[in-house]
């Protein structure tokens, strides 16, 4: 499986715009090899003011707003927010991105980036959240939709390592 074409315009794009980013979710699990579909792109961001300044501005050139305003009212992101530690569901003119300032309590960019590897994707490099990192998160959400894939997730993990001998 590849990842969708507004996935990878927004990874080339982050990319571009100098963000340092890693990539969570399923996305980064399809980056892996893993046969799934995605609709969106989660992303956990460094928090660094410098950072947080080339995201929002990014973020500000493509229409970005909260997708789950039920006033729907477009509101775009605030750069407070991406400093804090919740979940900023946006749309973008590129498609749907998930900016997770954390994945849990303690968890952002800083203590995440041990556990990344490095994909090409069509024409990035992108930093992504490795399988065994991955199949943990998803076991501890232990919600109906992440325990679905934890199969999928551990075959794939399963045949990189016998590939590697």
């Amino acid at each position: 499986m590849s990842l969708a074409d507004d996935t990878q315009a927004l990874l080339v794009g982050l990319t571009s715009a100098g963000v340092e980013f890693i990539v969570v979710g399923m996305s980064a699990a399809v980056a892996q090899g893993v046969p799934a579909v995605t609709f969106d792109l989660d992303i956990v961001h460094r928090r660094s003011d410098e950072n947080v300044d080339r995201l929002m501005a990014w973020l500000l050139d493509h229409d970005s707003f909260h997708r789950f305003d039920l006033a729907n009212r477009r509101l775009p992101p605030t750069r407070e927010l991406l400093l804090g530690t919740g979940h900023v569901n946006l749309q973008t003119n590129l498609g749907k991105l998930d900016i997770l300032c954390e994945l849990a309590l303690g968890e952002g960019y800083d203590e995440l980036v041990e556990d990344t590897v490095l994909v090409e994707t069509g024409s990035v490099l992108v930093r992504v959240l490795g399988l065994p990192r991955l199949i943990e998160v998803k076991a501890r959400a232990n919600r109906a939709k992440d325990r679905a894939v934890l199969p999928l997730l551990i075959a794939t993990l399963d045949e990189l390592k016998s590939r590697r001998g």
